[in-house]
């Protein structure tokens, strides 16, 4: 049996403005988007970003929301895009920070507080 990585799911309450972040303000294509089902999947080089929406009174929104997803971005030029993110508005948790490994990483945050992270090339 083989396995293909697919999609990454984000949970979110307010779906417009987090398809919003995730498409206008970080740039990632939509792929499908529907706004009745609450679903949309963005294209990360044949990988899904899906962002799901939750009902307010949803139980498990509460856990799911919000949560650090340990989702790595890469991008050629870290400097470049940390400078060009920071412009559009996107809150950093931590700027491109070099690593023991040698790779350099930046954490942001989208609108509900999930953090994600962006690899240097």
């Amino acid at each position: 049996m083989e396995f293909k990585f697919d999609t990454v799911r984000i949970f979110t309450r307010d779906w417009e403005r987090a398809l919003a972040f995730y498409s206008e303000t970080l740039g990632i294509p939509v792929h499908f988007a529907d706004a009745a089902m609450g679903w949309a999947q963005l294209d990360v080089g044949g990988v899904f970003l899906a962002v799901e929406k939750l009902a307010h009174d949803d139980p498990e929104a509460d856990d799911l929301v919000g949560r650090f997803l340990a989702v790595s971005l890469e991008v050629d030029d870290i400097e470049s895009a940390h400078r060009t993110l920071v412009e559009r508005g996107v809150r950093f948790v931590e700027p491109p920070t070099e690593q023991p490994w040698g790779g350099v990483l930046a954490h942001l945050e989208d609108p509900d507080g999930n953090v994600l992270t962006l690899l240097g090339a």
